[in-house]
Formats: C-alpha cells, structure tokens, sequence
C-alpha cells in the first residue's frame, strides 16, 4: 500500500536543467567550445565534476572555467524569470493530498536553492519533509537523500514512490528500494533509463491515483 509519495525538485518540478544547459551551451560557443547533451546529461541530479573535466580538456586549461560559470549563472537568472511549473506538478500535489499521502521533496541541490523556488511558486507547504544535499553525506545516485526522506516520512521504502527526471536520480530511488515513476524534460528525455517502474511524459492530465492503482497491478504481476 502506497503512503507516501517523493518529488526530485530540479528538472522535475521546475525545469531549471534544460535552462542550465542551454546557458552553458551559449556560453562556451562564445570559447568555440560545443557542449553535447550527452555530456551535460552525465551530471543531472549529480556532482559536476565529469562536466568540468570536460571543460578543462576541451579549453586545454581551467584559466577561463570560473569566468564560464560567472556567465552561465548570470545568464540563468535571467532566464529563470520566465520560468513555470512544469506541468501537472500543483495538480499531483494536490492530489496526493486528498489521498492523505504523505509527500517529500529529495533534491541534489543546497537548500538555499530550492527554498527560495518552493515560496515564489506557492508549492513549500505541500510538503511533509525537505531534504537537500545539506542534509547528508552523499548526494544522488546514492540513495541517502531518499532514506533520509522515507525516514522523515515514517514509512517504509516498498510504501513510496520517487518522481525522477534523471538517471542518476532513478538509480537513488530504486536503490533505496522505492518505486520509481521517471518524468523525463526535454534535456533527458532521450537518456537510456534502465531501472524505473513507470515513464510518463508528463504529469499533465494524468491522475496520480490511477498511476498509482497501475503500478500495484504491474507489481502483483
């Protein structure tokens, strides 16, 4: 029986990866750099570390990687401003609170960052539980922030489901032993998956009751 359900936070309820990379594209065009989504793809809901490495080989040098970074995030605030919900994302919270579940958010990002989202967008008081990368030791793909948050949450890991955008972010809920809904965004939507429950393109005009009866009936088969 399904009591809780666990939000990832960027790319999932607010699309702020696709803005990264199209701003980090834009930036490293100005250093004839290309930035393949493949490579941006590696570190969502993750370190960036890969990410830099890839900076550092392709500018032969780490002189202009903070100046790049100075650019990206100018450049991301400024497109931020035009940035909504994706969709469906108020109506599952909703939702999930006329079906009494409890609801977490588990996020690779600081606190500092997510927080300030969660009030503009009227959607902080939805939640049960917070955890963020302040919160614990090891970020996704590892699975604390998930048991941190079915903790938080007192139920049990079989009794929650994750909503992912990621691959990393998948792979920290099922090793956390939740079943995992992915919602992929334009960014991710072509990585290969391999361990999830169930893919929607959007939560959109969906009923959060009827994916969760539809995952109980795959799970008795």
């Amino acid at each position: 029986m399904i009591k809780a359900v666990v939000f990832d936070f960027d790319g999932l309820i607010l699309d702020t990866e696709s803005v990264w990379y199209e701003c980090y594209k834009e930036v490293l065009e100005r250093f004839n750099v290309e930035l393949p989504l493949e490579v941006f793809a590696q570190i969502i809901g993750t370190h960036d570390e890969a990410f830099h490495q890839y900076m550092v080989e392709q500018l032969k040098g780490s002189e202009h990687i903070e100046a790049i970074k100075t650019a990206a995030s100018t450049l991301h605030r400024e497109k931020m401003t035009d940035l909504v919900l994706r969709e469906g994302v108020k109506d599952f919270l909703e939702e999930a609170k006329e079906l009494n579940l409890r609801i977490g958010l588990a996020t690779s990002s600081h606190k500092g960052w997510v927080m300030p989202f969660l009030e503009k967008y009227g959607v902080i008081d939805y939640f049960d539980t917070i955890q963020t990368s302040d919160n614990v030791t090891n970020i996704k793909p590892d699975p604390e922030l998930y048991l941190k948050a079915i903790e938080a949450l007192d139920v049990q890991p079989t009794e929650a489901i994750a909503f992912e955008d990621s691959i990393n972010g998948s792979m920290a809920a099922k090793k956390a032993g939740m079943t995992c809904v992915i919602v992929p965004n334009p960014v991710t939507k072509d990585l290969n998956f391999q361990d999830f429950d169930m893919r929607i393109e959007t939560m959109g005009g969906q009923s959060l009751k009827k994916i969760i009866e539809d995952l109980a009936t795959t799970n008795d088969n």
